[in-house]
């Protein structure tokens, strides 16, 4: 399937760090969390997807977000360190050459995506403990 079929398929809109998303699930429950202004639902869980050649903005977030992959080629999650140095983790199905099924990118770490512009499509899912809220989202415009 090529990704604009998936992006239609998925009913995926365009996200503000880059890629396309759709949200598919957003607990009911609610709950304080320390370091969060207001209530924050347990959990949230979107599709994310990325054409080949594309890359998000940095952005950080106040939860953990773990990333699944999903289908199509894989792709980088660059963890930018303090110090300087860069965290390169392949999201992807080859297993034997060092790509992951998953990854938790950490709250508060600065990180973007990116997919080789050789490929069509990475479709990945990500699922964010506290659930996300746009408020909690920092982006570096560049």
């Amino acid at each position: 399937m090529r990704s604009q079929q998936l992006i239609d398929k998925l009913n995926l809109i365009p996200h503000p760090e880059g890629g396309f998303y759709k949200e598919t699930y957003r607990s009911e429950m609610e709950l304080n969390f320390d370091g969060f202004e207001g209530k924050r639902n347990i959990g949230t869980s979107i599709f994310f997807l990325m054409k080949g050649g594309q890359a998000t903005l940095p952005h950080r977030i106040k939860s953990d977000e773990i990333w699944f992959y999903q289908d199509g080629s894989n792709c980088e999650i660059v963890e930018l360190n303090n110090d300087g140095t860069e965290r390169i983790i392949q999201l992807g199905s080859d297993l034997e050459n060092g790509q992951v099924y998953q990854h938790v990118v950490k709250a508060g770490v600065w990180f973007y995506t990116r997919v080789n512009p050789e490929f069509e499509y990475c479709l990945a899912a990500c699922h964010v403990n506290p659930g996300f809220d746009f408020q909690d989202f920092e982006i570096q415009i560049t």
